[in-house]
């Protein structure tokens, strides 16, 4: 099977195409970007919201992945226009290119606080996108599945991370700062086993649903952050900041709305104490010298 996979160079996107060529799929990365991860695939340098580029791609493939835009909730508020074009507009694009290419389906990358009324307008822009896609296949018979990811963790991720970010600062400051009272809650789910599920849903089980990916653990941000110090050795202050934690939720995405959603978890799955000590290890490589990187054994996460 042809597959593209739109953002395919970016955290989330490499670690689908990796699971995804492990299948047996034949994989184009379809990115602003080339990726770091798989220079051996096929890739298109372009943007989402150029519609040719787009149709031109989606011509010949059986999957489509939509895995673009952007996702950082505090920078929606910030730039409401880029979010809403990239997220919505985008988006259409690539799902116009996919009914015209007549293909089998197409995966879409939505986002737990599509079932909030948080999430400010990145959240806005995941609910607005649900709603085309499934007039799509009401009006035109276009099949989907639409994956709503919780708080996605793992290696290969930047600053747009929230742990990625508390783990930076963790290991550059000595300290971790969290604007909130510490009380909100995540289910963490390692992204080689998002990846997994977002290939596991191509089966005919899959078709036209939606599933809510998250993990199986529940942690607070101050179990999170607790954890974190332990890990490196007591080290680290942890500063709560007691404010309102802009456009999140507390403790659950989820307000009243008729659209549901079904939830995957993977079982067996990455704990989430290996899997922050792999991402601290790979990231404190990433702030060494050459000479001073940390020699790791074989890795479990794909």
């Amino acid at each position: 099977m042809k597959t593209i996979v739109f953002g395919g160079s970016g955290f989330l996107g490499s670690y689908v195409v990796d699971e995804l060529t492990h299948r047996g799929h034949d994989v184009v990365i379809f990115d602003r970007q080339p990726s770091p991860y798989r220079p051996d695939l096929p890739f298109i340098l372009g943007n989402i919201l150029d519609r040719e580029a787009v149709a031109a791609a989606v011509k010949g493939c059986d999957y489509v992945y939509n895995l673009a835009g952007a996702a950082n909730v505090e920078l929606s508020i910030d730039s409401p226009l880029e979010y809403l074009e990239v997220n919505i507009i985008g988006n259409a694009n690539v799902l116009e290119a996919a009914r015209q290419a007549g293909v089998s389906r197409f995966i879409y990358a939505s986002s737990a606080y599509a079932l909030s009324d948080r999430g400010a307008f990145y959240g806005t822009s995941k609910r607005t996108s649900e709603k085309v896609i499934e007039l799509y296949q009401e009006h035109y018979g276009l099949n989907y599945t639409i994956l709503r990811y919780g708080s996605v963790y793992g290696t290969r991720s930047d600053n747009s991370n929230r742990i990625y970010r508390l783990l930076k600062q963790a290991l550059t400051e000595g300290k971790v700062v969290f604007p909130g009272s510490g009380s909100e809650e995540r289910e963490y789910i390692h992204c080689a086993d998002a990846a997994r599920l977002s290939v596991d849903i191509l089966g005919d089980w899959g078709c036209n649903e939606t599933f809510i990916l998250t993990g199986m653990e529940r942690f607070s941000y101050k179990e999170l952050l607790n954890l974190i110090s332990e890990i490196m050795g007591g080290k680290v202050k942890i500063e709560l900041q007691e404010g309102n934690y802009k456009g999140h939720y507390n403790l659950t995405p989820y307000h009243f709305n008729p659209s549901l959603g079904k939830k995957l978890i993977s079982n067996p799955c990455i704990d989430f104490g290996q899997g922050l000590l792999d991402c601290i290890t790979a990231l404190h490589n990433e702030l060494l010298t050459p000479d001073e990187v940390i020699v790791e054994g074989p890795r479990k996460d794909g």
